[in-house]
């Protein structure tokens, strides 16, 4: 039987909210930085960071970008994918604090959203566009 998501599993669970790994090269071995994101099935996968990091430097270096997130309790499960970076765009500050929110809750999200806010115009939002994927559902090896 085969532990593949569909392309409808496949892009629900990304779609969900995880923690995803941003892979982008870095000299003899992979800068890998877990990370917020967003992600609307068929869309692409948008991550944000503040314009000085090095992250960024290197993604605008690479111009294509790995990035996986897996789900860590019974059925396993992960997505992974790789594609070009398509845009860098100016962080949207409303868009961000929804992301905080996702993450944290209303209260440690507003929050948090509050003591980053007047820094966020200086952060840059990168879009994705996936495309070689790879799945695996655990979950799928017992039906």
């Amino acid at each position: 039987m085969s532990t593949r998501m569909t392309v409808d599993a496949r892009q629900t669970f990304l779609a969900g909210t995880h923690i995803g790994v941003l892979s982008v090269p870095d000299g003899r071995a992979p800068l890998l930085v877990p990370i917020w994101y967003a992600y609307t099935p068929g869309g692409e996968i948008q991550v944000s960071t503040p314009s000085g990091s090095r992250k960024l430097g290197l993604v605008q270096e690479a111009r294509y970008v790995g990035f996986a997130v897996q789900q860590e309790e019974m059925p396993y499960r992960y997505v992974s994918t790789d594609g070009p970076v398509t845009a860098y765009e100016p962080t949207d500050p409303q868009e961000y604090r929804r992301w905080a929110l996702r993450y944290l809750g209303p209260m440690d999200g507003e929050r948090f959203f509050t003591s980053i806010e007047d820094g966020l115009s200086s952060w840059v939002t990168i879009r994705i566009r996936p495309e070689r994927w790879r799945t695996f559902d655990f979950g799928k090896a017992f039906r």
